[in-house]
């Protein structure tokens, strides 16, 4: 076997990962599901003038779902998985609370909406990311819900 067949088959070993056009298909799936509603969200934030946007949501997303993605293609075992997730909701957690600002007033504290929309974009991301894209649609479309309708019932509230 000659130098360059020797380089060409460690090269074709290490994109081995994705065999065949079967999983290439369902990792990108995956990812863009992923990335596309974690967009979604970002949109939302970005329209009402939120520090992170559209890119930061997109990552995030993008990122918890291979953080599990790849486990599952090294084929880690379901506690192993847990551990994974648990240091990605640790890794969001710091991320959300750089979001947090408290303001010159005792009781007044803004981002955290803000943190916990990237809190919960983390989570869809994992969703998808794992292989359960309708469960990720689904929070995706309840996290809308919430962002639409909660300033609307708090004014609500507030007139009365």
């Amino acid at each position: 076997m000659s130098a360059w067949q020797q380089i060409g088959g460690t090269i074709a070993a290490e994109f081995s990962d994705l065999p065949d056009l079967v999983e290439l298909t369902r990792v990108c799936i995956r990812l863009l599901i992923a990335a596309l509603l974690g967009g979604i969200l970002g949109f939302e934030r970005e329209q009402k003038g939120k520090a992170a946007g559209i890119k930061t949501h997109m990552l995030v997303s993008l990122g918890s779902a291979i953080f599990v993605l790849i486990p599952l293609q090294a084929g880690v075992q379901p506690a192993e998985l847990t551990r994974v997730i648990q240091g990605i909701v640790s890794g969001i957690g710091f991320l959300g609370a750089g979001t947090i600002l408290k303001a010159d007033t005792e009781d007044r504290v803004r981002g955290l909406t803000t943190a916990a929309g990237i809190w919960m974009t983390s989570a869809i991301g994992m969703t998808a990311g794992l292989g359960h894209e309708a469960s990720a649609v689904l929070c995706t479309l309840l996290a809308l819900l919430i962002f639409a309708a909660m300033p609307r019932l708090m004014r609500l509230i507030e007139k009365e």
